[in-house]
């Protein structure tokens, strides 16, 4: 929803959230197929259709869709977010000469323009929390909710996880109309669902359509943590049905729409949901500690499948194995290690519940907190094992990773994922999960930034920087600056005043 992009390519996918006048659609490059993909919405309602699954007898017997349809488009709400325009700061390097003579950094100003984006949303409370994406509302100065009823009112950020693109809001208030939340690993091949949203600012709109494929790996969000396990349907999803319901015949929640693949960038036959599998986890983090517990097993691997098609493999000995996932590596310091896991073993059931590929796995792991333990069913040298591992977070351990947010500064903090460490070599720093109104934001800092030093001290947790911050408020200077690194490798450094004067 922020930057325009313009790439070249013959098949588009499409970011779920509509933008108005002012508003730039995010285009994000599927890096498997070069595809330009773009994460978002839906279309236009049909209501009795033929069940394909009913015995020949039945077939012509139609599915009547009205009754979920009613009962979920009153629980789906119309989000707008808005980023207001700011004077910012960013900083100039030196050219050569000053650099070799003790030149510093200049600072130059500019004003930044207004955006505004819509896109849906899903009430799952009667007192106001709302799932949604978080490509709808993300940096958002001001989030604004209609309901079906017209009643417009102001929500407030809870939390939100950049890695599922799922964000948590809340309304004040109570009795809300809600859509309950069903179980999508119930989910079968050809079953029907409605998507329910608000496609082009269409408000209240359902499409029906067919589940077409569970656990699709599409290739659209960057970072070695995110996670990917969609929802197939042909039901139309349009811009602006981003963060909408995916219910099934019952009216129950079984995905948060997020995304289309499209060669023109509206509806052409495939969307995409997040499965409640994911949802109901993430948001129970978000509304009980402000940020995702994340639960890490500890390996890097592959699907057997694409392994066994890939000539380069052809020494390697797969057994019997047809799918599974491949340990390609065992991480330092994580469950598997501990637990024995090898590289080499082939991973094919996670607490008895079978997994094919990669993003299976990711989905099924998602679903714990650090410290749970997960029976792992895996071939070693063709013959199965059952090994308990004990889960642990990106850090190494099973604590409850803290979201400091000190209001002053607006912003939160998150751990740095193992992956971001190792590739810009830091063996210290906290990062910031998202920016809100605050000091931080006037500075120019940017969500993902890593704080290496405030105040030429090492940062290594989210108690540092609240520690810090105290005490440079109590000192007579009142500043902190804040040196760090962008995942990009750009570093970076910012003065924040703590005082007006």
């Amino acid at each position: 929803m922020k930057k325009a992009i313009r790439i070249i390519t013959s098949f588009v996918v499409l970011i779920c959230c509509c933008v108005g006048a002012s508003v730039i659609t995010t285009n994000i490059v599927n890096k498997r197929s070069g595809k330009v993909v773009y994460v978002s919405e839906q279309g236009a309602p049909y209501t009795t259709l033929m069940h394909a699954s009913m015995p020949a007898a039945g077939r012509n017997q139609p599915v009547d869709l009205t009754d979920a349809a009613e009962k979920t488009v009153h629980g789906v709400v119309h989000i707008k977010s808005t980023i207001k325009g700011r004077v910012q700061t960013y900083q100039e390097i030196p050219d050569i000469f000053e650099y070799f003579f003790g030149g510093r950094p200049r600072q130059r100003q500019y004003q930044s323009q207004p955006q505004v984006g819509y896109g849906s949303g899903v009430i799952l409370t009667k007192d106001g929390y709302i799932v949604t994406n978080n490509h709808v509302i993300d940096n958002a100065d001001e989030i604004q909710v209609t309901l079906n009823d017209n009643r417009v009112l102001n929500a407030t950020l809870i939390g939100a996880d950049a890695n599922t693109d799922l964000a948590l809001i809340k309304i004040d208030g109570d009795d809300f109309p809600v859509v309950p939340m069903g179980n999508s690993e119930e989910l079968k091949l050809g079953e029907w669902v409605l998507a329910v949203g608000n496609p082009f600012n269409l408000t209240s709109s359902v499409t029906a359509g067919v589940v077409s494929a569970k656990s699709r790996n599409i290739g659209i969000y960057e970072g070695g943590e995110s996670i990917e396990s969609f929802i197939q349907t042909d039901a139309a999803i349009n811009m602006g049905n981003s963060g909408g319901a995916l219910v099934n015949v019952n009216g129950e929640l079984v995905g948060i729409n997020a995304a289309l693949e499209s060669p023109t960038g509206t509806y052409a036959g495939y969307g995409f949901a997040i499965p409640t599998t994911i949802v109901k986890k993430v948001v129970a983090d978000l509304k009980e500690y402000g940020t995702v517990q994340r639960a890490m097993l500890g390996i890097e691997g592959k699907d057997v499948l694409a392994m066994r098609q890939d000539e380069r493999n052809k020494d390697v000995d797969f057994g019997d194995a047809i799918d599974g996932v491949f340990v390609v590596n065992v991480t330092d310091g994580g469950g598997a290690l501990a637990a024995g896991i090898k590289q080499g073993d082939i991973i094919t059931a996670i607490n008895g519940k079978k997994v094919k590929a990669m993003n299976e796995l990711q989905e099924t792991i998602v679903q714990y907190r650090p410290g749970d333990k997960v029976t792992v069913t895996l071939l070693r040298d063709k013959k199965e094992k059952k090994i308990e591992v004990e889960l642990k977070n990106s850090r190494g351990n099973t604590d409850i990773v803290k979201d400091a947010d000190i209001d002053v500064l607006g912003a939160t903090f998150q751990d740095v994922p193992e992956q971001t460490r190792r590739q810009l070599n830091i063996g210290c720093g906290i990062q910031v999960n998202s920016v809100k109104n605050g000091l931080m934001k006037d500075v120019g800092i940017q969500k993902g930034f890593i704080i290496l030093k405030i105040n030429d001290r090492q940062i290594k947790s989210a108690d540092d920087i609240e520690q810090i911050f105290k005490e440079a408020s109590s000192s007579p200077e009142q500043v902190m600056i804040v040196s760090g690194v962008y995942p990009s490798g750009r570093r970076d450094y910012y003065v924040i005043r703590l005082s007006d004067d």
